[in-house]
């Protein structure tokens, strides 16, 4: 077996590492730990537009480029290095990869695409205030009522929960653990 990366994810490698040596410097990267946003919504747009990145690992029949883990692992790595102040992994890597394995078509068309396109910052709200984060340690009830969901209790530690314009919240109902899209100018969210 060849563990080595192919030539083009070298190049992705490369391609990802010229961009952030010029957008995610040392001084860039400290500029941004004093905003209140925590990063440069011009760099997020053009690692959209310009790279694709945001669509890397999210398959072409929902905006994607349907590369897979391996890629998504190569730039990582690079953002890593860099240090990047994005709100990717939560995006890119928590939501995305959640959505994808959901099983919930009508959700993945809903969200996937503005992921893909780097409009949607979204994050997953998975950890309980007791810090458990597997299925039995759910929760957070949800209880429908008037056309929608009302979710109770408390979630711990959201990456980019601050800068999220979707928060993928799993939460407990009757049929058992769910997750359920979540507008952060929601009613009651803090």
């Amino acid at each position: 077996m060849n563990f080595a990366f192919s030539e083009e994810q070298d190049q992705l490698r490369e391609f990802v590492r010229s961009f952030l040596e010029e957008k995610s410097s040392e001084d860039d990267v400290r500029e941004q730990m004093e905003t209140d946003q925590g990063y440069d919504e011009a760099v997020w747009n053009q690692m959209a537009e310009q790279m694709g990145l945001q669509a890397l690992a999210i398959p072409e029949e929902y905006g994607g480029q349907g590369f897979g883990f391996i890629e998504q692992v190569v730039v990582l790595e690079e953002m890593g290095r860099a240090l990047l102040c994005a709100p990717y992994f939560s995006s890119c890597v928590l939501a995305a990869n959640t959505l994808l394995h959901s099983g919930d078509e009508d959700a993945k068309n809903a969200h996937l695409p503005g992921i893909a396109s780097g409009e949607t910052r979204a994050t997953l709200a998975f950890t309980e205030e007791s810090g458990r984060w597997d299925e039995g340690g759910i929760t957070m009830q949800a209880t429908p009522g008037d056309g929608g969901w009302t979710l109770d209790g408390v979630k711990s530690y959201v990456l980019d929960g601050a800068t999220a314009n979707l928060i993928l919240v799993a939460a407990r109902s009757d049929a058992g653990v769910s997750l359920f899209a979540v507008q952060p100018d929601a009613e009651g969210l803090t």
